[in-house]
């Protein structure tokens, strides 16, 4: 073997060893999200990025998922987060500034049992496929609304709750928002959701921007993890044209 080809093997190694053969979760529906969310641009499954999930979805509706893909190497320019079996599936995607970690956490709805798919781009342009399962009941896009039940939620719309908590050389922010982001599959209720969001640092800087669908569970949820311990600042926008902005200390 010539020292070019065995240097080569040897870079290679690392991505091997944490490359998964074939779905991990099998499912006749990921060439098609292939195609449609990653469009059809390579991929690979690894295990270096992880799904923390509840093994059954005790409440369809509010479905907490962790995204952590530290111990991927170098810079990633995107991160798309789907439900595979939804009626909705894609969720969020997340265009990350420089100072982000690849950590996030959300809660989201899910209408029956399905594989979760996380996927990061990489710099050469590959995806990065975390997968995991979730059993449930079923019903959480299709249920009625728990916040248009409560009095008084439009004066509470867009209320941001939250905090950037220090954790060694990183500041851990955890906020909620309070919107109903109703998905238009239950009836007389159209699509109303936050679309868009940016969580910013104090000079303007996006540290984090965000394309959100109605998959998001109601009252929403978000956890990042930035670089360093600036102030923070989330800005949202919803579908209706409303814009919201709250400053985490």
């Amino acid at each position: 073997m010539h020292r070019r080809e065995l240097l080569l093997g040897i870079c290679a190694l690392p991505l091997l060893a944490a490359a998964v053969e074939g779905d991990p979760m099998p499912s006749v529906m990921w060439e098609y999200h292939h195609q449609r969310l990653l469009n059809g641009e390579p991929y690979v499954f690894d295990e270096r990025v992880k799904l923390g999930v509840p093994p059954f979805a005790e409440d369809a509706r509010q479905v907490p998922v962790e995204i952590d893909a530290r111990a991927l190497p170098g810079r990633f320019d995107r991160l798309l987060l789907w439900a595979e079996l939804n009626p909705i599936p894609h969720v969020l995607t997340l265009y990350p500034g420089e100072h982000l970690e690849p950590l996030l956490a959300v809660r989201i709805r899910i209408e029956q049992a399905t594989p979760i798919r996380a996927a990061l781009r990489d710099e050469k342009g590959v995806w990065h496929v975390g997968s995991a399962w979730i059993d449930a009941a079923g019903g959480g896009c299709t249920a009625p609304s728990v916040v248009r039940a409560q009095p008084g939620w439009e004066d509470r719309l867009g209320q941001v709750h939250g905090e950037a908590y220090p954790k060694g050389e990183y500041s851990r922010v955890r906020l909620s928002v309070s919107h109903p982001m109703d998905n238009g599959l239950v009836g007389g209720i159209p699509e109303f959701y936050i679309d868009h969001a940016e969580l910013r640092g104090p000079d303007g800087e996006v540290f984090a921007r965000l394309e959100l669908f109605p998959a998001v569970s109601e009252n929403p949820t978000f956890t990042f993890e930035v670089r360093g311990h600036p102030q923070t600042e989330l800005w949202l926008h919803d579908n209706n044209g409303n814009e919201f902005q709250a400053v985490l200390r």
